[in-house]
């Protein structure tokens, strides 16, 4: 995806519905799918604020059903927000119409631009700095998931197909492992061992999605912290962002992911194992908080199997960073040689480290 010269994107930022003339523009944050720019409008000698997303059309092949779920999610968060006396434009994205009323622009070289209401005095964060940050993350992931309790999911695209679906991986696993066309998988078979140690837990979670134990929801699919706005003042969280990956799918995926991300003790690309393992303090913060902000809309099973999310969602990042390295290192972006490996090793050993505490984490779900 080709990133426009500032010149040309002023020309795209007056296709859009914005507040009065133009005054400044430029690359915005550290996103690595889609590129970001921050812009700045004048009317009245009133300044108004927007964000401008360049599409990542590689990725999301199919822009219309994209914006789809973006719209009919902010739109029915909007309803929600207000139902309650929240404020709007700082509680979801506000999506900015073209001036032909399309939900994103598609210029003559077919590249795709959006536009949202820019969220004032507020911050995102990449790193869990303290127990009360990860506590308040998931407070606020919790809330997305209660307020779009009664989103009909299965109305929902799936940008990317398959995304969660462990057992889908699993199989992607084993056609890479059989092709092994780079030669790699002679040096890895102590990964390849502990996945294949695993192979019957795969599809423990689409198989309840299946049969209907368990509620098929709206699912974010991408819970990290940096997707958080935090006010600057209270330091809560006010508003969910990078809604591209919002598909129908499970609460779990959500709480899985954020714990595979926030409550692990060292990096995603540690390479001394060591350091990694399971937080037990972070991992009860972000259980009370996820309850809490899901205000009981959660099902009984749904509680019970939060571990098993987190497990799930764990490792099957672990396998698909070991597929991508038995595959040559075609999706994710390494920065050094063996990084997807590291990557990989750094997933199993905290799954490791969860099958360790297990009867812990279970009893930190019963107990809140």
């Amino acid at each position: 995806m080709e990133k426009q010269s500032l010149s040309a994107l002023s020309l795209i930022v007056n296709q859009f519905c914005v507040e009065g003339i133009l005054q400044n523009i430029c690359a915005y944050g550290n996103g690595h799918i889609n590129a970001t720019y921050y812009l700045e409008t004048e009317k009245n000698a009133q300044v108004h604020r927007y964000i401008l997303q360049q599409i990542n059309t590689d990725i999301f092949k199919n822009p219309d059903q994209l914006m789809e779920n973006i719209v009919g999610v902010t739109e029915f968060l909007k309803a929600k927000i207000r139902e309650r006396g929240g404020d709007c434009s700082r509680e979801t994205l506000q999506v900015i119409e073209t001036k032909d009323g399309s939900s994103y622009y598609r210029d003559e070289n077919g590249s795709c631009y959006r536009m949202y209401l820019f969220i004032v005095d507020s911050a995102s964060y990449d790193q869990v700095d303290s127990a009360e940050t990860f506590y308040e993350s998931a407070v606020a992931f919790g809330n997305f998931q209660a307020l779009l309790a009664e989103y009909p999911a299965h109305k929902l695209h799936e940008t990317i197909p398959h995304f969660h679906d462990t057992k889908k991986r699993f199989e992607n696993f084993l056609t890479a492992l059989e092709q092994d066309i780079c030669g790699r998988a002679k040096s890895v078979q102590e990964e390849i061992a502990f996945v294949m140690d695993r192979k019957d837990e795969m599809d423990c979670l689409t198989k309840l999605l299946a049969s209907g134990e368990l509620p098929m929801r709206v699912t974010h699919n991408d819970t990290k912290l940096n997707n958080i706005m935090i006010d600057d003042t209270t330091k809560k969280g006010i508003c969910i962002i990078d809604l591209d990956t919002v598909m129908p799918g499970s609460a779990l995926y959500d709480f899985g992911d954020s714990i595979r991300f926030g409550a692990n003790t060292a990096a995603e690309d540690e390479t001394d194992l060591s350091k990694v393992s399971l937080s037990l303090p972070l991992y009860t913060a972000y259980v009370k908080g996820y309850l809490e902000g899901c205000q009981g809309k959660l099902t009984a099973l749904e509680k019970e199997l939060l571990p098993v999310g987190a497990k799930m969602m764990t490792l099957e990042c672990g396998m698909r960073f070991l597929t991508d390295y038995l595959q040559g290192d075609t999706y994710f972006r390494i920065h050094r040689p063996k990084h997807n490996l590291d990557r990989c090793r750094t997933q199993f050993a905290l799954v490791a480290d969860m099958e360790k505490k297990w009867d812990e984490m279970k009893a930190v779900v019963a107990a809140c």
